[in-house]
Order: structure tokens, then C-alpha cells, then sequence
């Protein structure tokens, strides 16, 4: 069985028929496109995309923190201010 993962559903047909409405009943949320009774493609309004790219960008951000942060002693290099 295939998963769902959007709390509002649409056929193509009703998407074909009104896209604007399809995307206002959602009320901002992402709808899925439903063929055949199985998911064919996400519409995602704008803001949650945007949003969702925030927190893409921040799990990369993570990610390369936490690979700065794992270092072995041995390679820092010292230096004084003046040398700044």
C-alpha cells in the first residue's frame, strides 16, 4: 500500500478542472495528487516550500558543524594575534 503524506487529496481531474481552488481548499498545506488512487505528484504552496528549503538548509548547516567539530588535536595550528 502506498503512503500518503499530505492530509488533503485530489484527483488530477479535480486539478485539471480548478487548480486554484484545489490549492485554496488545502489552506496552505501540500496536496496530493492522486491517479488512480495512488499519489502521482505533491502541490506544495509556496511558503511551505520556502519553509521547507529553511529547514534543508539548516540540517546541511548542521551537518558541516558537526564535521568542523570532529577534529583530532594534532592538526590545529597555533598562532598568536600579532601574526593575525
Amino acid at each position: 500500500m502506498t503512503q500518503i503524506l499530505a492530509n488533503y487529496t485530489a484527483s488530477i481531474s479535480e486539478l485539471k478542472k480548478s487548480p486554484s481552488s484545489v490549492i485554496e481548499d488545502a489552506g496552505g498545506e501540500a496536496v496530493a495528487i492522486l491517479n488512480h488512487n495512488k499519489p502521482s505528484a505533491y502541490i506544495v504552496p509556496s511558503k511551505l516550500y520556502e519553509e521547507m528549503m529553511d529547514v534543508i538548509d539548516d540540517y546541511y548547516l548542521a551537518q558541516e558543524v558537526r564535521e568542523r567539530l570532529d577534529y583530532d588535536e594534532d592538526d590545529l595550528i597555533e598562532v598568536s594575534l600579532d601574526d593575525l
